[in-house]
């Protein structure tokens, strides 16, 4: 996953590297070529990009909420049954109690737990790469940049979020979460998570994607998951959905049902979600936060 911007011309910044191989998220002078050494010895190759050196570049300890800043504050989300503005309290079946409290601040900036950012640095900085070939494609004087998320264990930007939401659950003594999964990337990247931090994950794959990812569904199994194809028989939403058809192909929202039935019934168990949620975007400021340092050392 990758965020892009465009800046205007300026001069070009001088800097004085180490060697000809640089740690991740720092490239080399115009015309040298180097290889950024990625997790698990993986490795990309970038031309020409000016980055700032991430030896430079600390990760960010704080997440913006940009709801703090928005002049029209968005609507409160409605009760499905009583269609009155949510309650802290109906979300606890779901949600750890410092999720709830993310979900609801106005508070600008939240404090990233030292345990989280250990995790991050797995992986964090992400490259900011300046993409050259592009700008001449379109014969712009503009620099075009982009930050390059696919170095994380997950492959995606999603181990972002999946992180601190594990991590928030393990600290109020949650032992199972739950989630549902498309492609994989979310469900992998929770399954990741769950790793680290000693909880059960338990995820619902849309069925059309668990039959045709077989190596993302061996991904969230390596990591420990359980991984059910969706609709199932484990769940009454499932069942459902199965006596109107036997061979139906899951969507995402049947997925999340399954989900969201089995955290709001078992008092040990809860949900996780990979977006929409408001603490999920407050997590991924984490790479605005990290591309406004790496611009600044440019």
């Amino acid at each position: 996953m990758a965020q892009s911007m465009i800046l205007a011309p300026s001069v070009k910044p001088q800097f004085s590297f180490e060697g000809s191989r640089q740690r991740l998220g720092c490239f080399a002078p115009k015309k040298r070529q180097c290889r950024p050494r990625l997790l698990c010895d993986l490795r990309i190759t970038a031309r020409a990009a000016y980055t700032a050196d991430s030896g430079a570049v600390e990760i960010p300890r704080q997440w913006y909420n940009l709801i703090a800043d928005l002049p029209v504050k968005p609507p409160p989300p409605l009760h499905p049954k009583t269609f009155e503005p949510v309650k802290p309290e109906d979300l606890s079946p779901l949600f750890p109690d410092e999720l709830i409290k993310q979900e609801a601040t106005d508070e600008r900036f939240i404090d990233i737990p030292e345990e989280v950012i250990d995790v991050y640095r797995l992986w964090r900085p992400t490259p900011l790469i300046r993409a050259k070939r592009l700008e001449k494609l379109l014969d712009t004087p503009a620099r075009i940049y982009y930050k390059y998320e696919g170095v994380s264990p997950a492959g995606s930007h999603k181990p972002n979020t999946a992180v601190p939401q594990v991590w928030y659950n393990s600290r109020q003594g949650v032992k199972n979460v739950v989630t549902e999964t498309g492609a994989g990337q979310w469900g992998s990247s929770l399954a990741f998570a769950c790793s680290l931090f000693g909880l059960n994950c338990e995820v619902w794959q849309v069925r059309a994607s668990y039959d045709q990812k077989p190596y993302r569904k061996l991904m969230m199994q390596t990591w420990g998951a359980k991984v059910h194809p969706s609709p199932s028989s484990i769940t009454e939403a499932g069942r459902r959905i199965l006596e109107k058809d036997p061979l139906s192909p899951g969507s995402l929202g049947i997925a999340i049902s399954e989900a969201v039935e089995v955290a709001a019934t078992n008092a040990d168990t809860k949900y996780c979600l990979g977006s929409v949620l408001n603490h999920v975007l407050l997590h991924q400021t984490v790479i605005g936060e990290e591309c406004i340092k790496q611009m600044e050392a440019i």
